[in-house]
């Protein structure tokens, strides 16, 4: 009762006009639960904890003025469509109070071989023309959009605790730890993001005479397959999305194998990807940026090693807060 009181009092807030439907599926979760004081004291906190998580919420800088500002010169036009969410870049994350705490240093010089390394990779295998990339790959980078990115970690979520019989209260946690962890990846990463400000492939390899680094050759016409996202390249917030989650899910049920896992387009529910274990879609959902022409390599190194220590810091606290 307490479960279903709190989540129907933030999604009632979240999206008032599906308060039908909302009000339907909640009178639906109190089916099992019988009548009496276990029932109305499990509603009353449940309403509670959800108020006492909006009120934390509301002060965490999200819903600030977007503080993004087009770097120009005066009169000199620039693409004036503004970068996705730039006020996450300065808002307070779950269980920290500052955005910059796992803050990765700088991305590899221009003139370096790292940075020829990465640029020549995403080229040849993440343009709208590469004959590098194979069919599977090509349909890997349709699945994994953005919009695909959590609700892929939420159905995980929900398969492993089925198929393993979690009980409510550790399930709470689980999707408490989970959803707390996808938010703070956006937090620290937005931080980084706009801290580097480092150009995608598509701006990069249409420049690539102007880099300082002889090994890397211009494409003028160069296209990423995948649309790109309109925030800064480093490092990449679909690695850290997948790092997080996969901790998380492991560090309750420990690194699945025997379980098969099945993501769905939230768009067209007849394409899946199938998994047969967390790894082979973290693995999947990381090298997709590369494939798709929208990420550099040294991106996901930095995305996966930003993701551990994100999960590790929830994990810890999480089971402190348990005790």
């Amino acid at each position: 009762a307490a479960a279903a009181a709190a989540a129907r009092h933030v999604l009632v807030d979240l999206y008032p006009s599906q308060k039908a439907t909302i009000d339907e599926a909640y009178a639906t979760s109190l089916k099992g639960v019988p009548d009496g004081s276990a029932r109305s004291d499990g509603i009353a906190l449940g309403e509670q904890v959800a108020a006492a998580v909006e009120a934390e919420c509301a002060k965490d800088g999200t819903d600030a003025p977007d503080i993004y500002r087009p770097l120009t010169s005066p009169g000199v036009y620039v693409p004036t469509t503004l970068p996705v969410a730039a006020e996450y870049a300065q808002s307070k994350p779950w269980l920290l109070e500052k955005a910059d705490y796992f803050r990765p240093g700088p991305p590899p010089p221009l003139s370096s071989e790292v940075w020829a390394r990465d640029y020549n990779e995403v080229k040849a295998l993440g343009g709208t023309k590469s004959t590098a990339r194979t069919p599977e790959q090509t349909e890997a980078v349709k699945f994994w959009g953005n919009v695909n990115f959590g609700p892929s970690w939420q159905a995980a979520a929900r398969q492993l605790a089925a198929a393993k019989e979690l009980g409510l209260p550790d399930t709470a946690r689980l999707f408490a730890l989970l959803n707390m962890g996808l938010a703070n990846n956006y937090v620290f990463n937005w931080d980084a993001k706009y801290t580097y400000n480092l150009w995608r492939p598509v701006t990069a390899i249409r420049n690539g005479d102007v880099d300082g680094n002889d090994a890397t050759e211009r494409d003028p016409g160069w296209t990423p397959l995948n649309m790109t996202p309109m925030h800064p390249e480093y490092p990449s917030q679909a690695t850290i999305n997948a790092t997080v989650a996969a901790a998380i899910l492991e560090s309750v049920f420990g690194p699945v194998t025997a379980i098969a896992l099945t993501a769905t387009d939230v768009a067209d529910p007849k394409r899946t990807r199938h998994f047969n274990s967390i790894a082979e879609m973290v693995e999947e959902q990381k090298n997709v940026r590369v494939w798709g022409g929208v990420h550099y390599r040294t991106a996901i190194h930095v995305g996966e090693d930003m993701g551990r220590k994100i999960a590790a810091h929830m994990i810890e606290h999480g089971l402190k807060a348990a005790r």
